[in-house]
């Protein structure tokens, strides 16, 4: 599951990252991004080609909705049934994107009631995070449109798994292309990249209980915290975020 995530990074530093030739909108840092909020999504534009960078909300709103309120319910989806769902399917096959994060927060699931140990996770070597997402657009009865985002999630690889069954599809650079729709790809194509991340390409350590509430958002929400003690295993060094 992908339920709150973290970017610390620029909207300049993200598009430089991702080779964005088209428009940049300037989103802040952020790093306690929470469902309904906007995030950085980078799409494809079909006609030209270019990428673009731009602030979606989070919790995709179907087409077919009768008000974006549904939204908050649809922040996530299963990548095994993303293609059959009502809600997915159509954007599956026209509208993916990357969200971009630097990392996302998981709570330990086998800590006692009430007390749940919240972890970062970012990529090892400290890139941005790529995960895959579909959009949509939807209009309200005054003509506006709203574009929102939904987050790919599979099956968690083992050694997370003790935080959530579930985790986020990381997408690796070669795998951009095809998802974005820059080169051809068939159901079967894109289902085979939507897979558990390798382990070893994740960093993971525990932080505060600050970061379960939606009002902080510091840079002191992804330090580590240094009362926790971690099951063996979730205590990597914390990353160095570069460009």
């Amino acid at each position: 599951m992908c339920g709150r995530y973290f970017q610390q990074r620029s909207s300049g530093d993200i598009a430089r990252h991702f080779k964005v030739t088209g428009s940049i909108t300037n989103l802040p840092p952020s790093f306690n991004r929470a469902p309904t909020q906007d995030g950085l999504v980078l799409r494809r534009h079909p006609e030209t080609g270019a990428r673009h960078l731009d602030a979606l909300r989070w919790g995709l709103v179907p087409r077919w909705a009768k008000d974006p309120s549904g939204g908050a319910r649809m922040i996530n989806a299963r990548s095994e049934t993303v293609a059959e769902k009502p809600a997915f399917r159509d954007a599956f096959a026209k509208r993916r994107a990357i969200a971009v994060a630097d990392g996302f927060y998981e709570w330990d699931q086998h800590t006692a009631k009430g007390a749940k140990q919240p972890f970062a996770i970012a990529m090892a070597d400290g890139a941005p995070m790529p995960l895959a997402a579909l959009w949509e657009g939807w209009r309200a009865p005054d003509g506006t449109i709203l574009r929102s985002f939904t987050i790919l999630t599979t099956v968690a690889v083992p050694e997370l798994a003790g935080l959530h069954d579930r985790m986020p599809v990381i997408l690796p650079p070669e795998a951009w292309d095809a998802w974005l729709g820059a080169t051809p790809a068939d159901d079967a194509s894109l289902h085979a990249l939507l897979k558990p991340y390798p382990r070893q390409g994740l960093a993971v350590w525990p932080v505060g209980a600050r970061v379960g509430r939606v009002a902080e958002d510091d840079a002191g929400l992804i330090e580590r915290d240094p009362l926790a003690q971690p099951p063996p295993g979730l205590d990597d060094p914390s990353p160095t975020f570069g460009d």
